[in-house]
């Protein structure tokens, strides 16, 4: 594995950020991964920090409650249009998504949820700050357009304290 500073690929994993990465999470022994379309990598509080979304819907929101960290798999090169679909389309609640789709586990480095190993770049993130979506203060157009079912985020800041490249790029 070869260290990368965190936003030396910024703008290959902003162009896969729109068409899904991985956001894995672990508790306890269960491991659930879900597609994210939505989130940013950046600089605050003096700390590198990739910001993610998840809704409260969702199993990995559950999770999230009892653990403060995650990662972020991204595939650069590889094909992995299947199983984002799948990871974003099915349930954690319902399936094993990992066994489902064949995705192989690694440890992390720094914290203890382990990365997609089938993707190249990854991030490992300690939650520093969560915030819950404020429909008050949300544009119009997106809360019409985007959560016309009330069911909103919550934000999670994550410290990226690894990240790292898996496997060659070439």
């Amino acid at each position: 594995m070869v260290n990368v500073e965190y936003a030396e690929l910024s703008k290959e994993m902003l162009a896969q950020l729109e068409k899904g990465i991985f956001m894995t999470v672990k508790n306890g022994d269960h491991v659930n991964t879900m597609t994210i379309g939505w989130g940013s990598v950046g600089f605050i509080w003096g700390k590198p920090v990739f910001t993610a979304l998840v809704r409260y819907s969702r199993h990995t929101y559950e999770m999230l409650k009892n653990t403060n960290e995650y990662t972020i798999s991204v595939p650069l090169k590889k094909d992995l249009k299947k199983e984002l679909l799948f990871c974003g389309t099915k349930s954690g609640r319902d399936f094993d998504k990992i066994k489902e789709c064949g995705l192989t586990l690694l440890d992390g480095k720094k914290i203890n949820t382990p990365i997609i190993g089938d993707c190249e770049l990854h991030f490992e993130c300690k939650v520093v700050y969560k915030q819950d979506m404020n429909s008050e203060n949300l544009d119009s157009i997106i809360k019409n357009s985007k959560y016309g079912d009330g069911d909103y985020h919550v934000m999670y800041f994550g410290e990226i304290a690894a990240s790292y490249l898996s496997m060659e790029l070439g």
